[in-house]
């Protein structure tokens, strides 16, 4: 069957190393487009950073964000939105702070951090947006209407530890997973890109044998596992490898370029 959906994580698949789209990706991305297939971006980043890319590719459909808290159209329409029960942001909050685990939080697409630090620092570089200091007291001030949670830790060991920690503190409370080796993602329990992903497709009139997904981190998985055709980049970790159909060319060599000429217009 046809391919009638390509769906792309951001870093470190589309994004090359200086956080750009190189120029071969965006023509494989338009030459999809052109032949009446949907591309679409799905991401832990915020709306607000994922937003600029999208416009890029020159798509106007929903893009999937705060690893899949948000559907939200480059037009602004809502299609989806899952928040953090208040109580949990809270104790989370607590959890980590005392820990003096790095944590930020995410309201009304806007970011929240306790002080201007050089993880603070780093993740407004690469995310290309500010956020606002506001101390301890204004994080749990922020409680409501939070998509997502994010820990910045200083390598893979240390994510491992946290993302276990989250796990067995907070149960059934929440998911943590790694987005990158630094970045643990902190989000409701059932909320991941493959759900969102279902609704796409339910929006779309789409079925998972008309959809092609392609990633590189622990995130991704959910989403890699339930599209009927899956990519894993060079650059991906071996376990998104071991799931994927397939494997491309890492984000320094335009992998998802490769991956839409050889396995989408070649069919």
């Amino acid at each position: 069957m046809a391919i009638k959906l390509f769906v792309t994580d951001l870093d470190g698949t589309l994004l090359n190393k200086n956080h750009g789209i190189s120029e071969e990706n965006k023509q494989a991305v338009q030459a999809a487009m052109q032949q009446g297939i949907t591309v679409t971006v799905a991401t832990g980043r915020m709306y607000a950073s994922a937003l600029p890319y999208a416009k890029q590719l020159g798509v106007d459909v929903p893009i999937i964000t705060y690893n899949g808290a948000l559907i939200k159209s480059v037009g602004g329409e809502v299609l989806y939105e899952s928040y953090l029960k208040p109580q949990t942001v809270q104790d989370v909050l607590d959890f980590c702070i005392g820990r003096d685990w790095y944590i930020q939080t995410y309201k009304d697409d806007q970011l929240y951090f306790k002080e201007y630090s050089a993880e603070a620092q780093g993740y407004e570089a690469l995310g290309g947006v500010k956020g606002e200091v506001v101390g301890a007291a204004g994080l749990h001030s922020l409680a409501e209407n939070v998509p997502k949670m994010l820990v910045i830790t200083r390598g893979n060991e240390e994510s491992d530890r946290v993302v276990e920690a989250l796990q067995h503190s907070f149960a059934n409370r929440l998911v943590a997973v790694k987005s990158s080796a630094t970045y643990v993602e902190i989000i409701n329990p059932g909320v991941n890109k493959a759900t969102a992903l279902d609704m796409l497709l339910q929006k779309m009139f789409l079925t998972k044998a008309e959809v092609m997904a392609i990633g590189d981190s622990n995130n991704d998985l959910p989403m890699l596992k339930a599209a009927g055709h899956s990519v894993a980049m060079g650059n991906a970790n071996e376990q998104v490898k071991a799931v994927c159909d397939y494997v491309t060319d890492d984000c320094a060599h335009s992998g998802v370029a490769k991956a839409i000429r050889e396995y989408v217009l070649k069919g």
